[in-house]
């Protein structure tokens, strides 16, 4: 195992309570995973197999943290504190040395697959009724534009409309939105390059 002097460092910096912690995970995350590199990344430690965060630790004045990424990772709304495993006051409040094993082994399969972690689904936007003070704004021609408009692109007009905090805003939004779709214009038909001057 080649170890990082400035991981050597950070542990001897830490409050006298994090020290054993430290070690003690230190060398679990190297006995479960061998051949894991060490490496400093947003100033705390980190064990990486193949240039991947495999896992992290953190110290702080009255607690440590361990972070898994990967297949390991457990979520952090599982626990309080950063990585999910809790604010680790002691080694008494670790997990199983089995469990933590078993996850590490499973982020280490994980990265070295290359796979990637999948992107969460952008969550869908709430339906936003269309406001009768706007329909009652536009003409025939703005409300046909409108309407012939993507679901996005109604989306934005009817999103600045019904966020107006004030009654004054949202009037002299209408206002300007039955201006634009009379004129044919979509929400942020300013930053479209057809319509851009100079």
């Amino acid at each position: 195992m080649a170890k990082d002097a400035r991981i050597d460092d950070y542990i001897a910096r830490a409050a006298p309570f994090a020290q054993p912690i430290l070690t003690h995970l230190r060398a679990l995350i190297h006995a479960a995973v061998p051949g894991l590199d060490e490496t400093i990344k947003w100033g705390m430690p980190h064990f990486t197999l193949g240039g991947r965060n495999l896992a992290g630790l953190a110290a702080f004045k009255a607690h440590t943290a361990l972070v898994l990424h990967g297949e390991g990772r457990v979520s952090a709304a599982d626990s309080e504190g950063m990585g999910g495993y809790g604010k680790l006051r002691s080694l008494a409040d670790l997990p199983p040395e089995a469990e933590l094993v078993a996850a590490l082994q499973a982020a280490a399969v994980w990265l070295a697959s290359g796979e990637k972690k999948p992107k969460k689904p952008a969550a869908a936007k709430p339906e936003i009724a269309f406001p009768n003070d706007f329909g009652v704004a536009l003409s025939v021609e703005a409300r046909a534009f409108f309407d012939g408009l993507a679901p996005s692109q109604r989306y934005e007009y009817l999103e600045w409309i019904t966020g107006a905090k004030r009654d004054e805003t949202r009037a002299r939004r209408i206002a300007q939105a039955a201006v634009w779709l009379g004129e044919g214009k979509r929400f942020n038909w300013k930053y479209e390059p057809a319509t851009r001057s100079g």
